[in-house]
């Protein structure tokens, strides 16, 4: 009797190995955007134009100010943008609540503790509605999100008559916005707390690792039990809060609030987050990258400013830096893609 191959020969496992880059080259993957950050800071500081004015506390102090609220808002698109989606109403629910938030103290008397609660809430609304249309009503996320960024803009507009509110709000808002905590502006702090949430969140928990499941493939993540639907449309939820949030300090900084579509905050933002995914996990959207993405942006954007650079070199930067940090990071998202699959 003939035996079939099967009984006859033992199956052998062949197993092919990953080819992983040296470990030099992974660690400047990894570290040179913090590298980067350094090699900016200590240029504007020994630079002419700038040396004079840029490592001074107070210009420090000014950067970290100023960054704590385009970080809030970067952690804030982290979400979606995990879960493979963009919102493009960040930037303009952040400049809602800080309307609104100015306005409920200014035109109806609101204490301060509600003025902050009810603005956070309306940003969670926010993303309510954006998860609904585009999960249950599979609207893509970019019309959605800004129309929506659209719509909240002309609001803010009729709601304050295109004037900047001023007068009326409680002065502990503005106390807290120029406090000092250890040399640095309180409102670096919380930014600080929120992000370690999140990195505890996306890191620990399975739901947070559920997002990264969903964006690297929706299907498969169905198929293993995750509920695509009802994670999506939190992250949405979780968004809008933290970017309502980002707004209460964006108040508590300038002392005043002024419609606008929010534009500004929500590209600083997104070169950030960009900028996050090429550093710590290269390839992939990360809490400590976008706060180092953050503070590059914020260094940058202040080194020029001291250095004589006309209005528009700060635009054109930022362009170029979100530009770079797309390329950058899908490139890199590509190959550690190819390299799990090979």
């Amino acid at each position: 009797m003939s035996q079939s191959p099967s009984s006859s020969q033992s199956t052998a496992t062949v197993s092919i190995p990953v080819k992983r880059a040296p470990v030099p080259v992974r660690l400047l993957e990894s570290y040179a955007m913090p590298l980067l950050t350094v090699l900016v800071f200590v240029f504007f500081a020994v630079f002419p134009a700038s040396s004079t004015a840029f490592p001074t506390l107070n210009n420090l102090y000014v950067i970290f100010g100023s960054q704590a609220v385009v970080a809030l808002v970067a952690v804030a698109a982290l979400f979606p943008l995990v879960c493979g989606y963009f919102d493009f109403s960040i930037g303009a629910t952040a400049v809602m609540a800080q309307v609104m938030c100015a306005g409920f103290m200014a035109n109806l008397g609101l204490p301060l503790w509600l003025a902050i609660i009810l603005p956070i809430l309306m940003g969670a609304l926010v993303g309510v509605v954006n998860g609904f249309f585009v999960t249950r009503l599979g609207m893509s996320p970019f019309v959605t999100t800004l129309g929506m960024s659209m719509l909240i803009a002309g609001l803010m507009i009729w709601y304050t008559g295109g004037q900047t509110i001023v007068s009326g709000i409680d002065r502990a808002i503005f106390s807290f916005g120029s406090a000092r905590w250890l040399g640095l502006p309180a409102v670096f702090f919380v930014t600080l707390a929120v992000a370690a949430i999140a990195w505890y969140f996306f890191t620990h928990t399975p739901f947070g690792r559920s997002l990264y499941a969903i964006g690297s493939s929706a299907t498969a993540a169905k198929l293993v039990g995750v509920p695509v639907t009802k994670n999506v449309w939190w992250s949405f939820i979780i968004a809008g809060t933290i970017a309502g949030s980002a707004g209460i300090l964006q108040l508590a900084r300038q002392g005043s609030a002024t419609a606008s579509d929010g534009g500004i905050l929500l590209f600083q933002a997104l070169a950030a987050v960009f900028l996050g995914a090429t550093a710590i996990r290269p390839g992939f959207f990360n809490v400590v990258g976008t706060i180092i993405g953050a503070i590059f942006v914020s260094i940058s954007v202040s080194g020029l400013t001291l250095s004589g650079a006309s209005g528009w070199a700060s635009n054109v930067f930022n362009g170029i830096a979100l530009l770079a940090a797309v390329g950058l990071s899908t490139y890199l998202g590509k190959r550690k893609r190819q390299g799990a699959s090979t």
